[in-house]
């Protein structure tokens, strides 16, 4: 049985929906394995309403009608073992039917994998438009279409698809946060849930299926490194269900996933003409696979045109899976998986330290601002480079003139004296003028030495070991509950 953990402010938006007078038809989306499902039915079962819950295959258009029908009927006849229903030759029949069946009582209607039906009858969305408008709208009905195929979903909501405008709320399901990893791993210290963090990221079916009573690494030989399971083929899944030319958009992948951060790198290591990357860059970024970054330190003015703009991947797992295990099959199709991880262990320790731990530390900044703990109001949240030097955390407030400079360490030795003075003498080449405010932050694994914290608080700076952080962050989710 699928554990349910957080989710508070889904499940408090979805009620705020159900509360209100007019029907609902709402989009939930999100990449495979995310937890769309648990969500909607714990949701549907606690809401105090009666649902009916359906969910597609890929097969024909008249298998899907009959396979909803048969839903509709055990919906409405429950006392009847496997009521059969007739056989409806169109999507009008049948939305007919359901409206004389649902009346007006209250429901929630789920239909999962909403893009199964369109794959096997692309007119189907037309159909549904055509429906809500005659039939549906006016009654006391949530109608929730859920799926995995974000572009499908997405391109659902565009304003030349049928249903465009008949929406009236969405909700694109993101993975669990960090602290949400404690309900999975009871027994593992901050440092291990960071590093699970890094390879699975928070998508609930990934963290279930590693063993909380195994060390970390022992999970990773057990179930990433191996020739077969769930995982080795995952990534070729998640891009299929994400978007079409999957090729194409693979390579892009492999190439960000590879520190190929530019469009002009991305081409040169994919062999995709430059003027040709953007229609694939937008739509990756559209799907929530990656994300555009540019320094902080660039005026809000010019960040949408700036050329010094990188892309990331922000899927943990596919950022682990294209970095370690794609590239060293071979030792896993032998079974030299002991030996591989001896190889890795050290490049792993510094994966974390350049990703998720940084963005774990600009996850903290925001969690303490939304709580007015911080110096000053955040406008922008991100971090800064240049050909010269890199900070890697960076919060500005343009209208105050006010920046805080952060450094982030994985490393398992405390932070030296001599960390916290080479922030200081970056400072000059990062504030955007002399009369700015600077304020500091540091943030370590394992702490800082004697040394760096008097010299970190003669400055004011805030200092942030992985206890606090890992408790301040456990905080932010507790207060949405």
């Amino acid at each position: 049985m699928e554990k349910f953990v957080d989710r508070q402010a889904e499940i408090a938006e979805l009620n705020r929906l159900l509360a209100l007078p007019s029907a609902q038809l709402i989009p939930v989306y999100g990449r495979r394995r995310v937890g769309k499902t648990t969500l909607l039915l714990h949701w549907a079962r606690q809401a105090g309403r009666p649902y009916l819950y359906w969910v597609a295959r890929r097969e024909t258009a008249d298998a899907s009608r009959h396979s909803l029908a048969r839903a509709i009927w055990a919906w409405a006849y429950p006392e009847i073992q496997n009521p059969e229903p007739p056989r409806f030759d169109s999507w009008e029949l049948l939305f007919r039917e359901m409206a004389r069946m649902f009346a007006d009582k209250p429901l929630i209607v789920i239909l999962d994998e909403f893009p199964y039906i369109v794959e096997s009858d692309p007119s189907f969305p037309s159909h549904l438009q055509a429906a809500w408008d005659h039939l549906f709208k006016d009654k006391q009905i949530i109608f929730v279409l859920a799926g995995s195929h974000i572009g499908m979903m997405v391109d659902m909501m565009d304003y030349k698809a049928p249903l465009h405008g008949r929406f009236t709320a969405q909700m694109p399901l993101d993975p669990l946060p960090f602290a949400a990893l404690r309900e999975f791993f009871p027994t593992y210290d901050a440092a291990e849930r960071v590093a699970t963090y890094a390879v699975l990221g928070g998508i609930p079916a990934y963290l279930e299926h590693f063993n909380p009573q195994v060390s970390l690494s022992d999970n990773i030989r057990q179930h990433l490194f191996r020739r077969t399971g769930m995982f080795r083929s995952e990534p070729d899944i998640l891009v299929s269900d994400l978007a079409r030319e999957t090729r194409v958009y693979e390579s892009v992948l492999r190439a960000i996933a590879t520190d190929a951060r530019t469009p002009s790198e991305i081409s040169s290591v994919t062999g995709i003409p430059s003027q040709n990357l953007p229609p694939y860059l937008k739509r990756l970024g559209e799907l929530r696979l990656i994300e555009r970054r540019t320094p902080a330190t660039i005026p809000p003015t010019q960040r949408q045109t700036t050329t010094r703009s990188r892309y990331h991947l922000r899927d943990p797992y596919l950022r682990f899976y294209f970095r370690f295990i794609e590239p060293n099959q071979e030792m896993i199709e032998m079974g030299l998986v002991d030996t591989l991880w001896e190889r890795l262990s050290e490049q792993f320790r510094s994966f974390i330290g350049a990703t998720t731990f940084e963005d774990l530390c600009r996850e903290w900044i925001v969690a303490q601002a939304q709580i007015r703990q911080l110096p000053f109001t955040p406008e922008v949240v991100g971090n800064h480079w240049s050909s010269d030097v890199q900070v890697d955390v960076v919060v500005i407030n343009w209208r105050e003139k006010k920046i805080l400079l952060g450094e982030s360490k994985w490393g398992v030795d405390p932070v030296a004296r001599s960390v916290v003075q080479e922030l200081f003498e970056k400072a000059g080449k990062v504030v955007p003028a002399d009369d700015w405010q600077v304020h500091y932050a540091f943030f370590a694994r394992a702490g800082f030495t004697d040394a760096a914290r008097e010299l970190a608080e003669s400055a004011g700076a805030l200092l942030v070991d992985l206890a606090r952080l890992d408790t301040d962050l456990l905080a932010t989710l507790n207060r949405m509950k």
